[in-house]
């Protein structure tokens, strides 16, 4: 499956994302582009990240969340289960100064169960633009 079927987003680290959509549905499994290729160190399992990050529902404009809009990046323990695993199984091996475009499935997310008052459903993929701002080991 080539690239061609995941969103597009321009390759501005530190920007505002914007998200376009193909026409096609969401893709299959759990998928990771690297829009930027960073510089800096590499994300460890067990390291504290930095990242601001947007997410959306695949197909919506309106983000359920997104660090960007707050203004405030987010910090957390990466790769020990205590964020979706979409998030845990792609951010842990790339570089800080990279950006990455998630397409993560309901297995990987929030399962079927969803997260109704956000807006997502528990059949919904969820996109996600992540700047990784700096990584620190424990």
């Amino acid at each position: 499956m080539s690239d061609e079927q995941m969103p597009s987003v321009e390759a501005k680290f530190g920007g505002s994302p914007a998200i376009t959509f193909p026409q096609s549905g969401p893709v299959d499994g759990l998928r990771c582009s690297e829009v930027v290729e960073g510089d800096g160190p590499v994300v460890r399992k067990g390291d504290t990240v930095t990242v601001n990050y947007h997410g959306v529902v695949w197909g919506k404009k309106t983000p359920f969340d997104s660090s960007f809009d707050r203004h405030q990046p987010a910090t957390f323990p990466i790769g020990v289960g205590q964020l979706i695993q979409g998030w845990d199984d792609t951010i842990v091996g790339h570089n800080v100064g990279s950006r990455l475009l998630l397409s993560v499935p309901p297995e990987y997310g929030y399962g079927s169960r969803g997260v109704p008052q956000a807006g997502i459903g528990g059949t919904d993929t969820l996109v996600f633009v992540v700047d990784i701002i700096s990584t620190t080991s424990r």
